[in-house]
């Protein structure tokens, strides 16, 4: 703490499906189990999980959906929601990241389910915006299908969900930016108007700079790598 260090960001789930043979002896640290405790022991620490501590990675979507309906509860995921009811913290949050590339793709009616799970138990401003943009390039299109994201009535009325709203509500704001330049403690308007230090100010700065001008409106184009079988 002498350090300044009050955030640990940590890599939770998104494990294969032979996990328990590939990862055997360490998969346990994958999954929610230690956070409620870890964040109950030092809550002057913030504990940002990665990908939502979601289980379900390179299986069958309908399985995972399957599940959900017969369960009510999403792999590992559900686990992360229910710590600050079970253990009484406020210092855990939630990080979408590859969970909602993978989930809006394949199954947006399980997405729905996860984006919801999350936001009923940790509160809409303990989720954490992420794309993990290495892996799935420009992250235009996981913007926009979190704009399109809603939650069918008949799923807000059986699991409790609350509507995430339109394009622009204050849910998907909050989630989008609001939360993240709170937690961050980002002043906008101060970061507006300051200027990039000189050694910022390299060829990829320029070239945002030429992006910024030649077209205010976002771009769905999408770069990666398509795995060949």
């Amino acid at each position: 703490m002498k350090a300044g260090i009050n955030t640990l960001c940590i890599h939770k789930g998104l494990l294969p499906p032979d996990y328990e043979k590939s990862f055997a002896g360490v998969w346990e640290y994958a999954t929610a189990w230690d956070i409620g405790k870890a964040a109950k022991d030092w809550p002057q620490m913030n504990f940002v999980i990665y990908h939502s501590a979601l289980r379900p990675f390179l299986e069958l979507p309908d399985q995972a959906w399957a599940d959900f309906e017969q369960t009510g509860r999403i792999q590992w995921a559900t686990d992360l929601a229910e710590i600050p009811q079970k253990f009484g913290v406020t210092n855990v949050y939630a990080e979408l990241g590859t969970s909602f590339a993978n989930s809006a793709v394949a199954h947006p009616k399980f997405c729905a389910a996860l984006v919801g799970t999350l936001i009923k138990g940790m509160g809409v401003d303990h989720v954490m915006w992420g794309t993990d943009s290495v892996w799935y390039g420009s992250p235009q299109w996981q913007i926009e299908a979190l704009r399109r994201l809603e939650i069918p009535e008949d799923m807000q009325r059986k699991y409790g969900f609350a509507a995430l709203g339109d394009a622009n509500s204050a849910t998907k704001q909050l989630i989008f930016a609001g939360n993240a330049t709170r937690f961050y403690k980002i002043k906008l308007k101060a970061a507006e108007n300051t200027r990039m230090p000189a050694f910022s100010e390299d060829r990829l700065a320029a070239l945002k700079s030429e992006y910024t001008q030649a077209s205010k409106r976002p771009s769905n184009l999408r770069y990666g790598y398509v795995r060949a079988t």
